[in-house]
């Protein structure tokens, strides 16, 4: 049953959660980066919170296309015949 349930999460096609921890990523970054912008004598934050935007914005399409992308190519090509 639990086999199941993490195969539905993870191969299913509902929902596609893991596509949304870049964007989370990148969110915190912006707070933490603004937090930072604000505040005086907090250089170190505004480093920190750059990084983690651009990590956040970086990995996002690679996710989106390790997860979603990867197989809808693959049933296409399948459909196609070319594999």
């Amino acid at each position: 049953m639990l086999k199941k349930i993490v195969d539905v999460i993870i191969r299913g096609e509902a929902g596609h959660a893991e596509t949304v921890m870049g964007p989370v990523v990148a969110a915190v970054g912006a707070v933490v980066l603004a937090i930072g912008a604000a505040s005086d004598d907090m250089g170190w934050l505004v480093i920190v919170g750059g990084v983690v935007l651009a990590l956040g914005l970086f990995v996002t399409p690679l996710v989106n296309h390790g997860s979603i992308e990867k197989g809808i190519y693959g049933r296409l090509d399948k459909l196609d015949g070319n594999k």
